[in-house]
């Protein structure tokens, strides 16, 4: 689920956490960045809920309206379960794996905040799609699954109140919401009738070495801060240090790290990498800046012997 990229970002947001708090301890900002990481899968996992919630919703409505008196829209629907009965979406609801997962993590939320499956469940019964979808009279899996992306691409990704509350809830979240969206999409795209319970539980790293390569850059970047430092500002002769953005500083130096540190990523990579993070997170300017700066170590660096990259893809 999570790139190299994501990686970075999480490095950089730890190490700018610390040097807003003005905390040195390593240890703390290693505890943060496994925990802002793991966070991210549980961010998964909530979205996920969040249609098992909208099912049993669903369900709860289907058996209300099969007592009362007067007739509504949805009794012109061939099939009123159409909805309960939507294949991909029972693959979540009786997905024993995940159930057991939510239950580890103890991630009630939306039993105890209920109102946000009320108003997505409103939105979605009182959408165009929902109603094209629920009149349709063929009964395929592919129906199924092209109107669940529907409704994640279309309503629940989109709604601002969920995304206030995951915001409030856990600010690194903000971040990781576009981020967890767009892989969620893909996994439902994928979907197979066939597919295993697992396949819905992927792994959060690719591998160790993920999580290996975050510690290792965090750790290197903060414990040669003041070396780091020292290597921008004679690249900067007139820059006041002061005037450097602090995410410009903090991407600077992991690229710096990556460099010297990293020998089987390319050079490449590293300033790529720093490029597009500053687009998303610093000034417009950011990115030319860091260019500037790392093309000349770049070159400094090979002169100098320093830059001796080895492995895979640097051929």
């Amino acid at each position: 689920m999570l790139t190299r990229r994501h990686i970075r970002v999480k490095v950089m947001q730890c190490i700018y956490a610390l040097t807003q708090s003005k905390d040195d301890s390593l240890e703390k900002q290693e505890k943060f960045l496994r925990y802002s990481i793991d966070s991210m899968y549980t961010l998964y996992l909530l979205i996920l809920s969040l249609m098992i919630e909208l099912h049993q919703r669903a369900s709860e409505q289907l058996k209300l309206s099969s007592k009362k008196y007067l007739a509504t829209d949805s009794d012109s629907f061939p099939n009123q379960a159409k909805f309960v009965n939507n294949r991909l979406l029972l693959q979540l609801v009786n997905n024993e794996a995940l159930k057991s997962e939510l239950k580890k993590r103890k991630l009630n939320n939306w039993y105890l905040n209920d109102e946000y499956v009320r108003l997505v469940y409103k939105d979605m019964v009182e959408s165009d799609e929902y109603s094209s979808y629920m009149k349709k009279g063929t009964n395929e899996y592919a129906d199924d699954k092209d109107f669940l992306i529907t409704l994640f691409k279309d309503i629940i990704a989109p709604n601002e109140k969920i995304y206030d509350y995951f915001e409030d809830d856990k600010l690194t979240w903000v971040d990781d919401f576009p981020i967890v969206n767009t892989f969620v999409l893909k996994l439902l795209k994928k979907a197979k009738e066939s597919h295993p319970q697992s396949f819905f539980l992927p792994r959060l790293l690719k591998d160790d070495d993920d999580m290996s390569f975050a510690k290792k850059l965090l750790n290197k970047t903060l414990l040669n801060d003041a070396k780091w430092a020292k290597e921008i500002e004679g690249k900067t002769p007139n820059w006041d240090k002061d005037r450097i953005a602090d995410i410009d500083a903090i991407l600077l130096k992991m690229a710096i790290c990556e460099l010297l540190n990293f020998p089987s990523i390319p050079e490449k990579v590293t300033i790529n990498e720093a490029l597009e993070i500053a687009k998303e997170y610093s000034t417009p300017k950011s990115s030319i800046f860091i260019n500037g700066i790392l093309d000349k170590l770049v070159k400094e660096y090979r002169s100098s012997g320093q830059l001796n990259k080895m492995g895979r893809g640097l051929m």
